[in-house]
């Protein structure tokens, strides 16, 4: 395996490889290749590991997207981040963003929290769980923004907007809400919420009742609603 392989394994689902061949073959993202490269040539620990930093993507192929959950990176801790936002591998305790995210389904739908922060059902359901950046050092909040992820996942989202009709994007923080600008409204459902941060869950992320919104906005569209349960 040569050191590329070793950071980014090629493959991809196949709507997707298609959709964004041009960003594969651009020169920032043979920068951020080699970014990537650079840090796991110096012993540097990135996560998640390079057969999950597409997960979302190989999960939740284009046709399937129903709704969208923007995050920003992924977890940095040890065995943490699967490459589905939010979400964590089976296991590994379920970080405060994500309990307040499971208080307000319990609120919302009046499901129990589950026992895991694997998120993988919704994503196979067709939401896509997206962070704007798909890497991160271990330990080190943030450091892999600005090296090129975000224009490789804004042009998700355009594409998505561009090429789809009647997904329901979910925006949570302010972060997330500066994606809006990217998608259509005529064309798309968007609900805005408070990030789920113990820091602002409570300024209107709980109580948001997003996840009947969502399905009510799929069941208005002529679209299967999602199965949140966990």
């Amino acid at each position: 395996m040569n050191d590329n392989a070793a950071v980014i394994r090629p493959a991809i689902e196949e709507s997707w490889l298609d959709l964004l061949r041009d960003e594969f073959n651009a020169s920032y993202f043979s920068e951020l290749k080699s970014f990537l490269i650079s840090e796991k040539r110096t012993g540097k620990v990135v996560f998640p590991p390079g057969d999950l930093i597409f997960n979302a993507l190989n999960s939740t192929p284009f046709h399937k997207v129903k709704a969208v959950i923007i995050g920003q990176d992924p977890y940095h801790g040890t065995g943490q981040a699967n490459g589905l936002c939010f979400s964590v591998a089976d296991g590994v305790p379920i970080p405060p963003s994500l309990k307040n995210i499971f208080k307000e389904l319990r609120e919302d739908l009046n499901q129990e929290p589950p026992l895991s922060g694997n998120l993988q059902k919704w994503a196979d359901q067709g939401v896509l769980l997206l962070n704007a950046t798909l890497t991160v050092e271990s330990g080190r909040a943030g450091s892999h923004q600005n090296k090129g992820w975000e224009k490789f996942t804004d042009t998700i989202i355009c594409k998505l907007s561009d090429n789809r009709s009647g997904i329901v994007f979910l925006l949570w923080g302010k972060f997330a809400q500066a994606k809006e600008a990217l998608i259509s409204s005529k064309k798309h459902f968007i609900l805005k919420a408070p990030h789920p941060s113990p820091f602002s869950a409570h300024t209107g992320f709980l109580g948001c009742r997003h996840f009947s919104k969502a399905n009510a906005l799929l069941l208005q569209s002529g679209q299967d609603p999602i199965d949140w349960t966990l």
